[in-house]
């Protein structure tokens, strides 16, 4: 790897000669690799989730998290497809830390820059219980692949919307809180992206640094007073890192919060140099950095910041809670109740209305179906959380929602077909609701590729839950001497071929 000479000049700067030789070292070698289980899966499983913890190194500042001795082939993983792990890098999985100290009570969060999911599904797994995520992702066609891994990982609190940045102002003193995961020059990713090495430039950084600071201009109006801005990046210079975080602070009046860390996690502190000195003030400025040759993982910065309880502008304030609570009486829960049993649509779309056989069908399925709203969209039908339901019509009026809770079946001419989502979602899928059959590996890789499968003529006809394992795969609908495969086909497994060397959990 040839690493650009205006970086190795300038991080050597940064870090000193002996810490950059290391840097560099690191950056030689292969990065780690890592995932994060999906407790709710694994609990489906007789061996328990300690068991499968055990053979492998734990991420220390992550509840779930795993170092594998070698990747696996996780395509041919039929556990992977089901949302009982997601890989993830392990240093960003820090951002756990920052949810759990300070998020104590349910609250509403927005992932500002969430594709392709893994700080979505990691923090949806450490919120409160009550707490509603928004997942957000600016380009369409990653937002697809954000909604996608939501699903899979199969939690109903959860909104997944295509905005850019600026449309959220149409949404003041909303969010508890935002986790922006900011696009960066990527240094931290040099050694797991040879693309990020050749699109590096001194003028690229000064471009995301400007960029970091508009995205952060957009959304700060609608964090609530008091409220948790998680600042990140996957990069490591103090332009980009402290230098915004500080910009922050005096810009908005933000406090810098620390985070509880341990010292063998081998985190850095502050490397922004005091100007008039020229030396590093590591003490009162929490701000953490990952190094690969520190800690194991790839580079990564975090910072959390406080919005102030009490805003400098009142007739602001003022102007945004009328506006919310404008939103909150014109939506309350018997409006969303009448349209949807009434139209049979959500936000106005002027679709036909489903059936009530099929929307009794619906309910049947759903587990807990008093703490959920079966809504419709078009032909199909999905659960959402009652208590969030005045969030999710301000989250519709305002913004281009593409996900919204999970869904739970699709009309089909006469019948409700099971909708693959409402499979990979143990909170919601009520018990026995349907005919249950476990299947091999090889039935399993076949039914991901969406062949058809032919299971046990003693299996009931109709609509049949897949197991792998004893987790849910997905849906068929067994007609005898075949199965129909229901499983989604944007998903599906294309390659034809097994690798020689199967590595699987």
């Amino acid at each position: 790897m040839e690493l650009p000479a205006s970086f190795v000049d300038y991080t050597r700067s940064l870090l000193g000669e002996e810490e950059y030789e290391k840097l560099a070292v690191a950056l030689q070698q292969e990065p780690p690799v890592s995932i994060r289980f999906n407790n709710e899966k694994w609990k489906m499983q007789d061996e328990g989730l300690s068991a499968v913890h055990s053979p492998f190194d734990r991420v220390p500042w992550s509840s779930e998290g795993v170092y594998l001795d070698e990747r696996l082939t996780f395509t041919f993983d039929p556990l992977f497809h089901a949302g009982c792990f997601y890989v993830q890098e392990a240093s960003s999985m820090f951002v756990e830390q920052a949810l759990r100290q300070y998020i104590k009570e349910p609250a509403i969060m927005l992932d500002l820059c969430a594709a392709p999911g893994g700080k979505s599904t990691h923090a949806r797994s450490v919120l409160p219980e009550g707490s509603l995520l928004v997942a957000n992702e600016v380009i369409r066609n990653r937002s697809q692949v954000l909604a996608e891994n939501l699903a899979k990982w199969g939690h109903p609190d959860v909104v997944v919307t295509n905005n850019d940045p600026a449309d959220f102002s149409a949404l003041p003193s909303f969010f508890d809180v935002i986790l922006t995961d900011v696009p960066c020059s990527g240094e931290g990713m040099f050694r797991k992206d040879p693309v990020a090495i050749e699109e590096w430039t001194p003028e690229n950084v000064e471009i995301c640094w400007q960029r970091q600071r508009r995205i952060i201009a957009d959304i700060w109006p609608c964090l609530k007073p008091g409220g948790i801005l998680i600042y990140s990046t996957c990069t490591f210079n103090t332009k980009e890192d402290e230098e915004n975080v500080r910009w922050i602070q005096q810009e908005f009046g933000a406090e810098l919060l620390p985070l509880e860390v341990r010292e063998e996690w081998n985190i850095t502190g502050n490397l922004l140099k005091d100007e008039s000195t020229g030396t590093v003030h590591l003490e009162g400025i929490p701000v953490y950095h990952f190094f690969p040759h520190k800690t194991k993982g790839e580079g990564f910065f975090l910072a959390v910041l406080r919005k102030p309880c009490i805003e400098t502008d009142e007739n602001e304030t003022k102007k945004a809670w009328e506006t919310i609570n404008s939103q909150k009486s014109a939506i309350s829960k018997s409006t969303i109740a009448r349209a949807a049993k009434k139209k049979g649509k959500h936000a106005g779309k002027g679709v036909p209305s489903v059936a009530k056989e099929l929307m009794d069908v619906a309910r049947s399925w759903v587990r807990d179906i008093g703490n959920y709203s079966l809504l419709t969209d078009a032909e199909t039908v999905y659960a959402f959380p009652n208590a969030r339901l005045e969030e999710l019509e301000a989250l519709r009026q305002n913004l281009k929602v593409i996900q919204s809770g999970v869904s739970v079946g699709e009309v089909k001419g006469r019948d409700l077909v099971p909708a693959h989502a409402l499979a990979l979602c143990p909170v919601l899928l009520r018990d026995g609701a349907f005919v249950v059959e476990d299947i091999s590996y090889e039935q399993a890789i076949a039914y991901l590729r969406k062949e058809a499968i032919v299971l046990p003529a003693a299996v009931a006809r109709g609509f049949v839950l897949l197991t792998y394992r004893g987790v849910p795969l997905g849906f068929v609908k067994n007609i005898g001497n075949r199965a129909n495969n229901l499983y989604p086909q944007e998903w599906r497994i294309r390659s034809g071929y097994l690798p020689e060397e199967l590595r699987i959990l």
